[in-house]
């Protein structure tokens, strides 16, 4: 279960957090080079002649550039060797944190042009650190640092293999593999080589977001001050202008004394120096200066001194520090690699470049098991009853993502189709009896992580795999989903394959291993059914088509509320339909004419022109309405309509819990209606809720989701959600109610009772009827303090805990962002992991979240 955890927060953050990290990533990136590509784009601001007299000293420098400009020098940056420009920074106007920078000559002390770049480069910086929104931003930035370091921890947890020690499995990439598996690879693998540099920017980069991170790395690394010496904070980051204090004297500088105490400290070895004047007098100046044999580019000494008179106050040496000194003034060079030379500043900038890859390739692997969900058990709409026991096919599967199951039902449909009676059974329902009364078999079994049983399947293999009965009867097929991506691929499937064997079970033919779904080995599954039922080979399977169903109702649930609006729809077939409660539907939206209207606008293109879909005339602005349609147009500017068409992507299907059940005659839905930053209705709900009239027809699909249907016999049911969650716990309050279970128990959380109390009236009616024996609520928005449904949840722990034992089921519905999260964590502290994880086994704690 922590794991489980773990993979779900891992996820979570990263589609969130992970486009923040993408971005400083990037942004990082094109930084970590600013010097050198300025200088290779400006030359002739930038770079100087050398001159064997050497640099100005600092006395006649300033004098030239403050005659020059106007202005007084507020700071030097010098490079005394290699031809480099000197930085000069005026003195900042008041509130202002820097003045104006110029380039000079360090030989001549001419100011030198413009560098271009230089805005761009600031730009990246400023984005990098605050996403260029100040103090806010940082905020961002910091939190999204503190993901990474979980991000890097957690991957590690959930990546790690059986054979730890085996580098290949670590650090190598299948470049043969597609798809699924393959993506998981990039971002593994990729993962596993960048996860020390990603360390290392975080526990770098979060000295520059948090105080309290900066004040413990300085108690925990700087050495302590010697006798007499007041201890300084090492490598503070300063934010906003310096403070002035209007009644202290002016400032007064002696060049020519700084630059003495200078060479005496540095010797023949200077490099280059900094000197940072105080805004005014009576403050010490600080002089950093670069050794030619220094560590890295960043191990300045510093020395302290009176700008009036070039005394020396305190010197300090890098190399006179510790270790753990030395590391903690050389954050930044280890930050950005400077620390490593230029190797390590060429490996971390393409871990950086690489931080985007994580985002892109998470996302894909998140999409495909949400395509795998919708696509769950499509073709059991094809498959009749049972026969009985005996002279029927047994076809169990064991399901993580919903493939197998799906894959199992649409081979049942296969022998039904060839005039053979079926039945459609969970490993997690098989036993004893059902194996010994079986005569033939199929079994559809996936492989969850690296060689583990699905987690429907954990109580089936400990308790039926090693069993000593015999099985010499039974004839199987099976059919083994995995990823090769793991050591043990189908490692489960090979283990029930061993012990069936070993029961003296026959195999009708040799097990079919389907990696990441490949088509060409499904196909031969198909082809070996068909050989051994005496049948031509079906066709590729396909889902069920959508019908054509009618919006009869849409009523408004919440008026007032501060969220955004929930709406009851309710849809008519226009064919006979069924569903069970529990059940999902899937329906193909389309765009508002708004939304037509605006994508078109500039196009220069008529949206009555008639083109062709898929055979059919249609004008544009009907085909428009079932295309995906991008923000940005550019590259669809100047195509014909039909061109235009054809270079779009058709809208996918959007999935909704179905808050209704069969008998009320009207499939219900609750559906909460989404707006995007830029004022544009979310394309699902916005059709939904808005564009679709009232009597005017939408596509839909049933979707069978057994994994939430009502668990048989009179078991209690504890029910918990929010939100527009409450539409797949009310279709099963309502199943129960009308088969007269009373024992239900709903604990609902919104925002606000006055507004967001869905469908009040109903559940108040049921609770005074009885129907209802328990109704508790969270509002988080009622009080001070923000209570969430997983809060009254903890409150409850002890009615909880008597339900349980009572044989409850417990049925979660809803937002993964928090809700189920929070109502898992709070599951587990009150029953323990263990029993929680037995009651997934058991089929009494399941899920429906989104």
């Amino acid at each position: 279960m922590v794991k489980k955890t773990l993979f779900q927060l891992h996820w979570f953050f990263g589609i969130t957090a992970g486009l923040v990290l993408a971005l400083m990533g990037i942004t990082g990136a094109l930084y970590s080079f600013q010097e050198e590509l300025l200088r290779a784009f400006n030359a002739d601001v930038l770079k100087v002649e050398v001159r064997a007299e050497g640099v100005l000293p600092p006395a006649e420098l300033v004098q030239r550039v403050e005659a020059a400009q106007g202005e007084k020098v507020a700071m030097l940056w010098v490079d005394v060797r290699e031809g480099n420009a000197a930085r000069i920074f005026f003195t900042p106007p008041p509130g202002e944190r820097r003045g104006t920078l110029r380039y000079a000559d360090p030989y001549t002390g001419e100011l030198k042009g413009e560098a271009a770049g230089q805005g761009f480069f600031n730009l990246m910086l400023n984005l990098h650190r605050f996403l260029a929104m100040g103090d806010t931003g940082r905020q961002i930035t910091g939190a999204c640092t503190l993901m990474l370091i979980f991000f890097c921890l957690s991957g590690l947890y959930l990546r790690w293999p059986r054979k730890a020690l085996n580098w290949r499995t670590w650090l190598t990439l299948d470049w043969a593999k597609k798809g699924r598996a393959f993506n998981w690879d990039l971002h593994a693998v990729f993962g596993t080589w960048c996860l020390v540099f990603y360390l290392l920017f975080a526990l770098t980069g979060l000295f520059w977001s948090y105080e309290w991170y900066r004040a413990g790395l300085n108690k925990l690394l700087a050495d302590p001050p010697a006798a007499g010496e007041q201890k300084r904070g090492e490598g503070r980051g300063r934010h906003g202008p310096p403070k002035v204090d209007n009644n202290a004297p002016a400032l007064v500088v002696d060049y020519d004394a700084i630059w003495a105490s200078l060479k005496q400290a540095a010797g023949p070895g200077l490099a280059m120096y900094n000197l940072r004047l105080p805004p005014a007098g009576g403050q010490p100046a600080n002089l950093f200066y670069l050794q030619a044999d220094a560590a890295h580019p960043r191990a300045f000494n510093t020395l302290v001194l009176d700008p009036a008179t070039g005394q020396v106050k305190n010197h300090d040496r890098y190399l006179d520090k510790s270790f753990k000194a030395q590391l903690l003034q050389s954050v930044y060079a280890l930050h950005v690699g400077e620390y490593f030379g230029l190797p390590g500043r060429i490996i971390v900038t393409a871990a950086s470049l690489t931080m985007p890859l994580f985002f892109v390739t998470g996302w894909l692997l998140y999409l495909d098991r949400r395509r795998k969900k919708r696509q769950v058990r499509a073709a059991r709409g094809a498959v009749g009853a049972a026969g009985k026991a005996g002279d029927s096919w047994l076809v169990g599967f064991a399901s993580q993502s919903g493939l197998a199951e799906q894959l199992a039902w649409q081979s049942a449909g296969q022998l039904q189709a060839a005039g053979y009676p079926v039945q459609v059974r969970p490993l997690a329902e098989l036993g004893e009896p059902e194996l010994r009364q079986a005569n033939r078999a199929l079994f559809v079994v996936s492989t969850f992580g690296d060689g583990e049983a699905p987690d429907s399947a954990r109580g089936f293999e400990r308790k039926v795999i090693g069993q000593p009965w015999a099985l010499q009867h039974l004839d199987y097929a099976l059919l083994a989903l995995g990823d090769r991506q793991y050591p043990h691929f189908c490692g489960f499937a090979r283990r029930l394959q061993a012990w069936l064997a070993e029961r003296g079970a026959s195999s009708a033919f040799s097990p079919v291993e389907v990696d990441n779904a490949d088509p060409a080995a499904l196909q031969l599954w198909q082809q070996e059914l068909a050989q051994l039922t005496g049948t031509q080979p079906v066709a590729a399977w396909q889902p069920p088509s959508f019908g054509n169903w009618t919006l009869a109702s849409r009523e408004l649930l919440n008026p007032g509320s501060q969220g955004q609006p929930v709406y009851l729809l309710g849809l008519r077939a226009q064919e006979p339909a069924s569903w069970e409660a529990g059940d999902l539907v899937e329906i193909l939206p389309l765009n508002g004419q708004p939304r037509i209207d605006a994508f078109l606008h500039g196009m220069a293109l008529d949206a009555a022109a008639q083109v062709q879909v898929d055979g059919l005339g249609e004008t544009l602005g009907q085909a428009l309405a079932g295309r995906q349609l991008p923000t940005r147009r550019d590259h669809l500017i100047g195509l014909h309509p039909q061109a235009l068409v054809d270079a779009l992507v058709p809208i996918g299907s959007r999935e909704y819990s179905i808050a209704s059940i069969a008998s009320d005659g009207v499939l219900e839905l609750i559906v909460r209606q989404e707006r995007h930053p830029d004022g544009h209705l979310g394309l699902g709900s916005g059709w939904l809720t808005e564009y679709l009239p009232v009597q005017g027809c939408v596509s839909l699909r049933l979707r069978r989701n057994s994994g939430f249907h009502l668990p048989e016999g009179d078991a209690p049911l504890v029910l918990i959600g929010n939100g527009t969650g409450l539409a797949g716990l009310r279709s099963l309050l309502k199943a129960r109610i009308a088969a007269g279970e009373q024992r239900n128990w709903l604990l609902f959380g919104e925002r606000n009772r006055a507004h967001d109390l869905l469908c009040a009236a109903q559940l108040e009616g049921w609770l005074a009827k009885g129907e209802l024996a328990r109704l508790d609520l969270a509002f988080s928005r009622d009080q001070a303090e923000k209570v969430y449904v997983q809060d009254v949840l903890l409150q409850q722990a002890g009615e909880l805990k008597r339900w349980v034992e009572d044989g409850a089921c417990i049925y979660v519905c809803g937002s993964l962002h928090g809700m189920a999260a929070g109502v898992d964590a709070a599951l587990q502290g009150m029953l323990g992991q263990a029993q929680v994880q037995q009651l997934i086994e058991d089929g009494r704690y399941r899920r429906d979240v989104y």
